[in-house]
């Protein structure tokens, strides 16, 4: 069978993860990214199992379990700081990985783009698609700085915004706003925190991540009816504001804010995009097709798992659309538990519902994640 070339759309972890898996599979490879320094923002990213587990697929976990934090469990808190309970983090055995972990992002892009490169893949940055003509045959690609190609497959895994979801989808839904803004903060971090810990019950969610031996991530939701605006040099000041109702290990951090605090505001977008998440040969993967807040810490492994499913599936069929088919049969329910399992949770944490009422559907959403993709 003549040699595939696919077009990637989008540097991020699900377009890098696609052009890692296939490349192995022996598709050449050409992955663009709207940015011209290919950088990453934000702080940290949790990992679940079922991550770790996409990332031993990829062939990446050993680096990152060298570098980032792995472990088991999260730690609930109640407004004090004092422990409440442990979630279990369930994977299965067979598996072999733990049950969480967490990861700065700037390192998860260092480690996933040197394996791009490596594998051969054709990286151009500072562009993105104009245009997309499909005649069956192949996909006719005119990218943005003028310049064009001829692919079996164009994969769109450009993000919230996707351009290419603009392209095939014209009519699709739109990011919306969840009524809940994130606040994150990188800091060191301190012995105590051993594991994933959330603080529940008091006027916002709270969470520390740790994302190596000697650093976490704190993260906070804050509900408002409209996103949040605020200057960068208040961002100290207002977060500390936010933290004054907490005790304990939160209290500490908010007394060490300050202006050189790293700190990012972020309003939290999703949607669920009704199936199928392809139009002929082009196909979208990861947030550009099930865009996801981040209360079941999954956006990440489902772009991975993305991936990895549409490797199996062109490698299992004879046509692109075949292809398109059978992954669209395993991805769709999956994806669709997760971005209406974390919109769920999400209400529920606005509404102040009780501490067990936003942990069950934590519990019961990573029992059904820990089962094979």
């Amino acid at each position: 069978m003549q040699q595939r070339r696919a077009l990637i759309v989008g540097g991020g972890i699900g377009g890098m993860s696609a052009a890692i898996a296939l490349a192995e599979s022996g598709v050449d490879i050409e992955l663009i990214d709207l940015d011209p320094q290919w950088r990453v923002y934000g702080a940290g990213i949790t990992i679940t199992g079922p991550t770790l587990r996409a990332f031993k697929a990829l062939g990446v976990l050993e680096d990152i379990m060298a570098k980032a934090y792995t472990g088991h469990g999260i730690q609930v808190c109640g407004v004090d700081g004092a422990p409440l309970r442990v979630l279990p983090t369930p994977v299965r055995e067979q598996d072999g990985i733990p049950g969480c972990g967490g990861i700065l992002r700037p390192l998860l892009h260092t480690i996933l783009s040197t394996r791009v490169r490596a594998a051969g893949v054709q990286v151009r940055l500072g562009l993105s698609v104009a245009r997309c003509d499909d005649d069956g045959d192949g996909v006719s690609v005119t990218f943005t700085d003028g310049s064009s190609g001829r692919f079996d497959l164009v994969i769109g895994a450009d993000g919230l915004f996707s351009r290419v979801r603009d392209l095939i989808f014209p009519d699709a839904p739109r990011p919306a706003f969840t009524g809940q803004n994130a606040w994150r903060l990188k800091l060191p971090r301190p012995d105590g925190i051993d594991r994933r810990h959330f603080f529940l019950g008091g006027p916002y969610k709270v969470g520390l991540t740790p994302v190596s031996a000697d650093e976490m991530y704190l993260f906070l939701l804050q509900n408002s009816t409209e996103k949040l605006r605020v200057p960068e040099a208040d961002l100290h000041l207002r977060l500390r504001e936010l933290l004054s109702a907490y005790g304990g290990v939160l209290r500490e951090i908010a007394e060490g804010l300050s202006p050189r605090s790293e700190i990012v505001l972020r309003p939290l977008e999703a949607f669920l995009m009704p199936g199928p998440w392809y139009r002929g040969r082009v196909l979208l993967i990861g947030d550009a097709a099930h865009p996801t807040t981040p209360q079941l810490a999954s956006g990440a492994g489902l772009a991975v798992e993305d991936a990895l499913v549409l490797r199996d599936c062109l490698d299992e069929s004879t046509d692109v659309e075949s292809a398109f088919e059978r992954y669209m049969a395993r991805r769709y329910a999956r994806c669709r538990l997760v971005v209406e399992n974390s919109l769920e949770i999400g209400r529920r944490e606005q509404a102040g519902r009780p501490i067990e009422e936003q942990t069950q559907l934590v519990e019961q959403s990573l029992e059904v994640l820990a089962q094979p993709i």
